[in-house]
């Protein structure tokens, strides 16, 4: 443990966190959280995605912090790093959500047109309801959300792929189905919510 890990520099205090000292990792977190937060914010324009970018980004700080070696004096280009990656996947994951919404509201038969636009602007409201309704969602239900209920991949599939296991995915759907009902006032939020 560092005598005085306010006034060492990044390098020291990293050797400190790998040694598993947290008042060493609260002097990091606290000498880079705002610019971490400053900086997330400008990558994605959003608080709360600069939240969570923020808090993701010193947990993978911690969790990574035997195995990552500071090439400079300062922590803050590897969180820089770390921060900027996360965006990035974040943002691929959303592209390819975002892919999947014109395919969310197909029509199902040929109806009067007027009654078939009525039709339509109800699912474009209600899906646009519970799409921002997900975007709000804590990201490990999110994800599951993503992938099991509009994805429509098995719940062992998203186990394999976000490395939990598969009881851990059907928590975060419970969970998120709970959310998405009172975030939605809707009571018959399932699967099918999405193939409307």
């Amino acid at each position: 443990m560092l005598a005085d890990p306010e006034s060492a520099p990044d390098a020291q205090l990293w050797e400190a966190i790998a040694g598993d000292d947290h008042a060493a990792f609260t002097t990091l977190f606290e000498r880079h959280a705002q610019a971490v937060w400053n900086y997330a914010y400008r990558l994605t324009g959003s608080w709360s995605a600069a939240e969570d970018v923020l808090s993701t980004t010193f947990l993978t700080a911690w969790r990574r912090r035997a195995d990552v070696v500071l090439i400079r004096e300062s922590a803050l280009p590897w969180l820089y790093t770390v921060a900027a990656n996360l965006v990035r996947n974040d943002h691929r994951r959303r592209s390819r959500f975002l892919r999947l919404v014109p395919k969310l509201a197909v029509p199902e038969e040929s109806r009067d047109h007027a009654e078939e636009l009525a039709e339509h602007d109800h699912t474009q409201q209600r899906l646009k309801k519970v799409l921002a309704a997900v975007d709000e969602l804590p990201a490990s239900e999110r994800e599951a959300v993503q992938l099991c209920m509009v994805g429509r991949m098995s719940t062992a599939d998203a186990a394999e792929l976000l490395g939990i296991t598969e009881v851990s995915v059907r928590s975060r759907l419970s969970r998120a189905r709970t959310r998405l009902r009172r975030m939605t006032s809707d009571d018959s939020m399932t699967e099918e919510s999405f193939d409307e």
